[in-house]
């Protein structure tokens, strides 16, 4: 089918249009190339799509809805089967210090996508939501059922506010969503402000790595080809009739930032240095998932856990990084 991706230009948007390219998609990909990080970098993601002729780029901002909506349709999206929203302002302790910027990205961008949805008749949606919704969750694993009405930071919160305004338009218009939780994604192409990749470029260049509190916090850290299964089993779910569903997508495991540093550094042969500091404002004190619901309903099966993933991306990062 045709998929319109936004955010393909990123981390999980650039891996996720070559897996629908792989499989034969149509994919229009929409980026803004935001100098949240070097647009350089995406662009090089980009680079195999974009020797496909079933690849059409389109250069634009999410929350300029008169330019982008036009930019699909010049490039072929009328017709599309589905749209996956990856497309955001990333990042917890960023949003605090720029609330008004993440709320004008996640939340303005969200509905200018639901409305193209809306205006081009695409029936199926997939929004790239976020484990941060679960706050300080005391209950793990994190299920969906949990209540996630205590956000801690802005980004949070407008990952929460977009799968509200997602469910609005299936009630509205009949769309068909699945809102994907996202748990700690990492692999090939990951951020580079990201811990994982972060703490291992300055490892290699000999320099030390930031710990923030005690070492004792836990991310369920899910690697990018896990993630997305996910997504196809989301594009597969959402075919039919009419329906909305919420699933984490991670690994059900936890590591915590102590032992993810120790495989770092076997990984890459490095023994850092190490500064402490406080634990940062709007930083959660664990993440765990309860992929139940998702293996139950989406077929998905994470193969790749941390121990495995750790050497893959330092890997990517010694070879092409």
């Amino acid at each position: 089918m045709k998929v319109i991706v936004t955010g393909a230009a990123g981390f999980i948007g650039s891996h996720l249009v070559e897996r629908l390219l792989s499989r034969g998609d149509e994919v229009v990909g929409v980026d803004s190339f935001d100098s949240f990080y070097d647009p350089a970098i995406k662009r090089r993601n980009l680079a195999g799509a974009l020797a496909s002729d079933r690849f059409r780029l389109v250069e634009a901002d999410i929350r300029e809805a008169d330019g982008m909506a036009g930019g699909v349709r010049d490039a072929g999206g009328e017709g599309a089967g589905a749209i996956v929203h990856l497309a955001a302002r990333a990042g917890v302790r960023p949003s605090i210090a720029q609330p008004l910027l993440y709320s004008q990205v996640n939340l303005d961008g969200t509905v200018n996508l639901l409305e193209l949805a809306r205006t081009l008749g695409v029936t199926r949606f997939v929004f790239g939501s976020s484990s941060s919704v679960y706050g300080n969750n005391p209950r793990v694993p994190f299920a969906e059922s949990d209540a996630v009405d205590g956000p801690i930071s802005p980004y949070a919160a407008t990952k929460r506010s977009g799968e509200l305004l997602c469910h609005t338009y299936r009630h509205l218009y009949g769309l068909s969503v699945a809102c994907l939780r996202f748990f700690t994604v990492y692999g090939p192409r990951q951020r580079p402000d990201l811990a994982i990749h972060a703490f291992a470029r300055r490892m290699l260049r000999g320099e030390p790595i930031t710990l923030f509190g005690d070492g004792s916090s836990e991310r369920d850290y899910t690697y990018v080809d896990d993630i997305l299964d996910g997504i196809e089993g989301a594009l597969a779910f959402t075919a039919g009739e009419p329906k909305f569903e919420i699933f984490n997508l991670g690994e059900s495991q936890t590591t915590t930032l102590l032992r993810l540093v120790e495989l770092l550094s076997d990984a890459l042969g490095v023994q850092p240095a190490v500064e402490w500091q406080p634990p940062q404002p709007g930083d959660v004190e664990r993440t765990f998932a309860d992929v139940s619901k998702a293996r139950r309903m989406l077929g998905y099966a994470p193969r790749v856990p941390v121990e495995d993933g750790i050497p893959r991306f330092v890997h990517w990062l010694r070879t092409e990084g």
